[in-house]
């Protein structure tokens, strides 16, 4: 009798695992937002957007739960909803950047610092609300380690952006962030902190190829992705890059003409990580080449805490 009993557990035990199994894969899966602006030049190169395009090669990868929203959705896809269930948000955007309001970059970030969100920010979105409210965040924190108060001194920090959003630095410009400290007889320093652009001096949209290099082949980002690949059409970008100096620099692009472009680099926000990936330009097929869609997979798995 004992030993019915025994096996009739271990039926019942072997019948409820596999649906165990389920439940724990579906628990472990990355939960994916896909950020897309849709504007109606993309489908010069992509029919049904960039956002859906790129939606859709994730979910066939497998292993993700993953949802696509646009600027002209509900709540700008943005809801505290849609953010409270997203792991990882892929963001895409150009000409409507300025739709989206500082308070919802701010939103975002709030839940990147607590660890409870990772941004992906895709080519043109070097200049998308929330990565330059994470930018803008980093650069505050660098500001408070450059210049602690010591004993009987006091620190007061101005903090300056550029009058008008969305502007390209010129070639001769100082690199932003900068730190520009003044120390008075009584103690005081005032310091004036020049904000990321977020941008760059040197673009050109010619559809020319790139070269890629993975300056750090051990990186989780860069698995299963070849040491040098081309990006046959691709729209240059040229350095310096306005933003804080990254946690990681994970590849390279050079172009034939002598520009270069740190092309996928990581910071440490708070608990959060956000990782800008250069390539993307929406009239380019970029999104269909191999080895860029497993830059993004990898990216997202990482970044989702695979």
């Amino acid at each position: 009798m004992g030993n019915i009993k025994v096996l009739a557990c271990l039926s019942v035990l072997c019948c409820c695992l596999p649906m165990m199994g389920s439940a724990l894969a579906a628990e472990g899966k990355v939960k994916v937002l896909v950020w897309d602006e849709r504007q109606p030049r993309q489908k010069q190169a992509y029919p049904d957007f960039i956002g859906n395009h790129i939606a859709s090669q994730l979910e066939q990868a497998g292993g993700m739960e993953v949802k696509s929203v646009g600027l002209d959705d509900p709540e700008q896809g943005l809801s505290d909803a849609i953010l409270d269930n997203t792991d990882v948000i892929v963001w895409w955007g150009h000409v409507r950047q300025d739709e989206v309001p500082i308070e919802t970059g701010k939103r975002i970030v709030e839940r990147i610092v607590s660890g409870r969100l990772s941004l992906l920010v895709l080519h043109s979105a070097h200049w998308c609300t929330p990565f330059m409210e994470a930018m803008n965040y980093e650069t505050r924190l660098e500001a408070q380690k450059r210049f602690p108060a010591s004993a009987g001194e006091r620190v007061e920090f101005e903090y300056v952006s550029l009058p008008e959003r969305f502007t390209a630095p010129e070639r001769d410009w100082r690199v932003t962030p900068n730190f520009n400290p003044r120390k008075f007889p009584d103690g005081l320093t005032k310091v004036t902190v020049n904000l990321p652009i977020c941008c760059f001096p040197g673009y050109r949209d010619d559809g020319k190829p790139s070269t890629v290099l993975v300056v750090k082949p051990e990186h989780p980002v860069a698995k299963g992705v070849p040491k040098k690949f081309t990006i046959p059409n691709t729209e240059m970008y040229d350095e310096p890059f306005h933003v804080p100096d990254p946690d990681e620099v994970i590849l390279e692009e050079r172009w034939p003409t002598g520009e270069w472009f740190r092309c996928a680099m990581v910071w440490n926000v708070g608990k959060g990580k956000v990782l800008y990936f250069r390539p993307g330009h929406e009239t380019y097929k970029g999104f269909y080449e191999e080895n860029i869609l497993k830059i993004i997979e990898n990216a997202v798995r990482w970044l989702g805490g695979e």
